[in-house]
């Protein structure tokens, strides 16, 4: 009996699931637009930065944004990120950097979608687990630089997949995206990471096979040119070596990341860390099913980036995009039936029609043209005045102060976003570029350590922006020398006498 067909019975013209994926991720991560605004409070340093790119045509190496440490040597080793997203919030202020985010996101689901169905060629199987990777990484989905990083991953792995596969493939692509990430975020090193994975298969390979296969040979010697010349073209960028100094030394130093929220390990306490402890699971139960031989650098990279996202919560996006395709070639290989085969041909055939992401383009242009016209959208992606001191910002700029300030660590970046250049932060949330000295100096001000008001008087501070709720407010609105003329909700502002 022949074979039916199933194409022959799939109507023309229907979206793919990944286009359905790519659009409905671009709305609802759009839809999060207050959050990815207020639940960080860097973006407002970055687009200071970027806004001081584009009008100076200058990146800065030094430092101009804090009087604590003006003029020291300063590494821009997000400037290419803070340009961008600086260019949509010229043209529709803080609604552009959302939709800019939002459709970031969606393409990186979308291509991460297209390599999990390209190793399991199973539709339904990858996008339930790109569904599952969206939801584990949705965490730490926030208007920052890292969400180019998010791109440059799925597109690095899916050109490492194919050096693995294909020695000679052009050694220019690798490389251009290399240095546009090394310009565009500091975890550029996460390509690194994953290029060790491959590296380490061929050089297990070389020593195994050397004499006995010239195929192998030649594998091992591409990759390992490959990988310095990676490595020179990381060096091409405003800081050069130091770019590499700043982004290890910071994950280096266990003072300043015990500090950081973010680095801290996920607590599984929290909903929102429960689809990457169920990744993790399934991940774990479904590699032990294994009979046939799992490819050394697979493996590698799951270790590897499962130790990375239980130690620190910032890595667990990374972990489940490099596992998605993992992870979807696993569940393949298991739900191997024939009524399961069925309906996966079903969808596998409407796939197969698409030759251009028709769906997908028209969508996202007509949603765009939507959110940015829609007067609500723009009503909610504003920064929260009961996050950040907005009506506070607002008193100083009717009321300006004279001198230094000392100011709330996390409202750093958006009071350079309001008052820059007319002020100037005491410190912001660029932890790596301030340091562990001028951290701990902090941190003793905040808690009132021993010394706290000879740290004031050593940087010359005048006036204190901080939560109305903090022990160095209660302090000052005792302290003989002082006075706190404004309060709100928010925020206290008190200056010298």
């Amino acid at each position: 009996m022949q074979k039916k067909d199933h194409r022959t019975s799939i109507p023309l013209g229907l979206p793919g699931l990944d286009e359905i994926l790519f659009l409905a991720t671009f709305a609802g991560v759009a839809a999060l637009g207050p959050r990815l605004l207020n639940q960080d409070g860097d973006l407002g340093r970055h687009l200071t930065i970027g806004n001081f790119i584009l009008s100076s045509h200058t990146i800065p190496t030094q430092d101009l944004f804090s009087h604590t440490l003006h003029g020291r040597a300063l590494t821009p080793h997000e400037w290419l990120a803070q340009v961008i997203l600086a260019l949509p919030h010229k043209w529709a202020g803080l609604s552009g950097v959302v939709v800019l985010v939002s459709l970031v996101i969606a393409i990186t689901w979308w291509l991460a979608f297209r390599q999990s169905l390209a190793l399991s060629r199973r539709p339904l199987v990858s996008l339930g687990t790109s569904i599952l990777s969206l939801a584990a990484a949705s965490l730490h989905f926030l208007a920052r630089p890292h969400v180019f990083t998010l791109l440059f991953l799925v597109i690095w792995m899916g050109l490492l997949d194919k050096w693995h596969r294909d020695p000679t493939s052009p050694f220019w692509k690798p490389l251009l995206l290399m240095l546009i990430w090394v310009n565009t975020h500091g975890a550029f090193i996460a390509g690194f990471a994953c290029f060790l994975a491959y590296w380490t298969e061929a050089l297990w390979n070389f020593l195994r096979h050397r004499t006995e296969s010239p195929i192998i040979r030649n594998q091992f010697m591409m990759l390992s040119l490959l990988g310095i010349a990676l490595f020179v073209v990381s060096l091409i960028n405003p800081a050069g070596l130091r770019l590499w100094e700043t982004s290890l030394g910071f994950v280096t130093n266990r003072y300043l990341v015990s500090h950081t929220q973010e680095y801290l390990p996920p607590d599984f306490h929290s909903p929102a860390t429960w689809p990457f402890l169920i990744m993790l699971l399934l991940s774990l139960g479904l590699s032990m099913t294994q009979k046939g031989s799992f490819p050394l650098s697979k493996g590698l990279l799951a270790v590897g980036w499962t130790a990375m996202a239980l130690t620190s919560a910032r890595n667990i996006p990374l972990y489940a995009l490099v596992m998605t395709p993992i992870l979807s070639e696993l569940l393949a290989k298991t739900l191997s039936n024939s009524l399961w085969d069925s309906i996966e041909e079903h969808f596998r055939a409407i796939q197969a029609q698409i030759r251009f992401p028709i769906w997908a383009s028209a969508g996202s242009l007509l949603l765009i043209v939507m959110l940015l016209s829609n007067p609500t959208f723009k009503q909610r992606n504003q920064f929260d005045p009961s996050v950040f001191p907005v009506q506070a910002t607002e008193w100083i700029l009717a009321e300006p102060l004279q001198g230094n300030m000392m100011n709330y660590f996390t409202w750093g970046g958006y009071l350079l976003y309001r008052l820059w250049p007319d002020y100037q932060v005491f410190i912001d949330g660029q932890t790596d570029f301030y340091g562990e000295e001028l951290t701990r100096i902090y941190e003793s001000v905040l808690t009132l350590d021993n010394g706290w008001d000879a740290w004031l008087k050593h940087y010359q501070v005048q006036w204190v922006i901080f939560p109305g709720n903090s022990d160095l407010i209660r302090a000052l609105q005792h302290h003989p020398d002082w006075k706190c003329p404004y309060h709100d909700e928010t925020a206290v502002i008190c200056h010298r006498r």
